[in-house]
């Protein structure tokens, strides 16, 4: 299983949705659902600019656990 660990990493550097948006020019309503797991999947272009932003790697964005 993949854990999405957006809201954690917001959480910790106390960036709101909105300043992501900002940051990395993805819209607010994409991001809501990439931080409340309503998305089937994240472009890799996505993924780029949120690690960017957020200076962090995918591999702390997205945790893998074995079923």
């Amino acid at each position: 299983m993949i854990k999405n660990r957006l809201s954690i990493i917001l959480g910790e550097q106390r960036i709101r949705i909105s300043e992501l948006a900002r940051m990395t020019g993805i819209s607010q309503n994409a991001l809501n659902k990439i931080y409340h797991n309503k998305t089937k999947g994240i472009d890799f272009d996505t993924l780029n600019k949120i690690c960017n932003a957020l200076g962090r790697n995918s591999q702390e964005i997205f945790e893998y656990t074995p079923d």
